[in-house]
Parts: structure tokens; C-alpha cells; sequence
């Protein structure tokens, strides 16, 4: 097989196992992002997530992730939900972002990234290579970019065209030359500020900088602080935030992912503050076995849940 029919299969493959995108960058260093992760990181908006300042190196160059890299795969997968309809006493329940509303997605994706790495051997011959959801040091929304996925939009969330933002995005790195794709050549944000506008701790600072350590998703879920102090109050938000998304004018061309293992867990959306208060460590790790909220573990979550209590009063 030659680069332009390993390709054509490589995505082919992509949609037949439930992907919504598939797109291919060469392998190459990044050095416009590296300058600008080194200055986030000077700044300080990662507050404590340390792990962004480890394998600085590795993040900026996949050759270096992957011995003899030629090629970065970048994989969409869309987790926006259904509309549904909750009765007014379930409205108050606190807020869950929209990704972390069925089984862990890095399971999920990873296990789907892994059977198509193998289909790909089978077909194809050797190839080395790794997959990654959203766990290691790679920057997942530059090479989607670079492969035609859409823009980074003024919330650093990667945007496609006619579809939204509401992706999760994976990463196949390989050491197989293939045709690759051209970027995006407009940023289509224009002059919209809808979602720096609404963001309930303003975080969103202009040229599409995120000062993480002031974001609803980082005091929820990455601050590891007993309790939470900030002068930028916020409401609602229990785990994760998406207003930021639900703002964004491109959002209104979101469908349903048709992914079963997103789908909302039993009782999670409408678990009201007292219910979150009183749950048991077992029952919680039962519940929410292969759920993203063990991330922050039943402490944060009644740490937030008490947040958001305080600020009621």
C-alpha cells in the first residue's frame, strides 16, 4: 500500500469505528507553540497542575514521544448530549459538565484508539506508534488544527465548522509517512466575545489565553485545596464548567454524539446538594465507578458542593 491509499483506509477506518473526524499533520517540533506554553507557564495560570511544566520538551516535539514519528492522527469524537427535560425540583441540582456525564471517555477512547492501531497493522504491515486521550504530554488542540479539525477559538477550545466544540480529541502518533492534511486558513471567531464575556471568573484573557488557575473547571476538579478560596465567586458548577461553550454561536450546529457510553448515568443530573453531602465513600466509587468525576474524588465533590452552599448564603 502507498501513502495515499494508507490514508484513505486510515480514516476510513476512523468513521467506521464511531469517530466524527480524522485528520493527519507531519510529525514536526512546534516551536510558535512552545513559545507560547512557555510563557503560560511563566505566568503562572497553571497554578498548582505542575504537570504541565514536566516533559516540556516532549510536548512540543511528538518525535520525541515516538521513535522515527512521521505522522500525527487526530481523532474527534463528539460528546454532546441529547436534549432532555428535568422537572423543576431537579433544576437546582448542581452542575455537571457535559463530558464527564457517562463512563470515563479515556477509557472509552482509548480502548477504540487501541483496536484501531491494531486494524491498522493488520492491513498496513509494522507500524510503531501511540495513542493518547487527554493523559500525556502532547497538545492535542495544536496538531488538531494543524490537521484540518477547525480553529482555536478565543476559549482555547478547538472549534470545527458547521459542527461546534464539543469534541473529545485523541491522538495517534505513528512512524508511517502518509498525505496530510492542510489547516484551517481562517480563524472564524471574528469579532465575538460571547464566551470571554460570560465567563462566570473572567479567565478568558484576549489573544486565546486561559488563565487555568482562575477557571470553574480547575477549582473543581485540578485545585487539591480543602476548601476553595477565590475572589472571582461563581455558582452552580459542581464538576467542570460549559458555559463558555454553550455561549459559543458555533454550538447552535451541535448534534447528538450516538456514543452509548456517554450517555448521562443514572441519577447523576439530578442529585440535589444534600444528596451529594450525605453519599458514602463505597457507594460513590460504585456509583460512579467509570465515571470522570473519581477524578476529583468524593471529597472534592463535597468540597465544591460546600462552595456553592456558602455562596448561597
Amino acid at each position: 500500500m502507498n501513502e495515499f491509499s494508507n490514508t484513505a483506509f486510515i480514516k476510513s477506518e476512523a468513521l467506521k469505528m464511531g469517530f466524527d473526524f480524522c485528520g493527519i499533520a507531519e510529525a514536526k517540533e512546534l516551536p510558535e507553540d512552545a513559545r507560547k506554553l512557555e510563557n503560560w507557564l511563566q505566568n503562572g495560570f497553571h497554578g498548582d497542575m505542575s504537570y504541565m511544566e514536566r516533559n516540556f520538551d516532549l510536548r512540543i516535539d511528538p518525535r520525541k514521544l515516538v521513535h522515527g514519528a512521521k505522522s500525527v492522527i487526530t481523532f474527534l469524537k463528539n460528546y454532546y448530549p441529547e436534549k432532555f427535560s428535568i422537572d423543576e425540583s431537579n433544576k437546582q441540582s448542581p452542575k455537571i459538565a457535559k463530558y464527564a456525564w457517562g463512563e470515563d471517555y479515556h477509557e472509552v477512547i482509548r480502548t477504540q484508539l487501541l483496536t484501531l492501531l491494531d486494524t491498522y497493522r493488520k492491513k498496513i504491515g509494522p507500524i510503531e506508534g501511540r495513542g493518547f486521550v487527554d493523559s500525556a504530554p502532547v497538545l492535542e488542540r495544536s496538531w488538531a488544527k494543524l490537521a484540518g479539525a477547525g480553529w482555536i477559538g478565543k476559549n482555547g477550545n478547538l472549534i470545527q465548522p458547521q459542527a461546534g466544540s464539543f469534541f473529545f480529541i485523541a491522538t495517534l502518533i505513528i512512524d508511517i509517512p502518509l498525505q496530510y492534511d492542510q489547516p484551517i486558513a481562517k480563524d472564524y471567531c471574528g469579532t465575538c466575545t460571547k464566551c470571554i464575556d460570560a465567563c462566570p471568573t473572567q479567565a478568558i484573557l484576549p489573544n486565546k489565553t486561559i488563565e487555568a488557575n482562575h477557571c470553574i473547571s480547575y477549582f473543581t476538579i485540578e485545585l487539591k485545596d480543602a476548601t476553595i478560596n477565590t475572589d472571582r465567586n461563581y455558582k452552580d458548577w459542581a464538576f467542570g464548567c460549559d458555559v463558555c461553550q454553550d455561549v459559543c454561536p458555533w454550538n447552535r450546529f451541535s448534534k447528538a454524539h450516538q456514543e452509548s457510553q456517554f450517555k448521562p448515568l443514572n441519577g447523576l443530573l439530578t442529585m440535589k446538594q444534600d444528596q451529594w453531602l450525605q453519599i458514602e465513600e463505597t457507594t460513590f466509587k460504585a456509583r460512579f465507578a467509570n465515571s470522570p468525576l473519581l477524578r476529583a474524588k468524593l471529597k472534592g465533590i463535597k468540597r465544591n458542593i460546600q462552595y456553592l452552599i456558602d455562596q448561597e448564603k
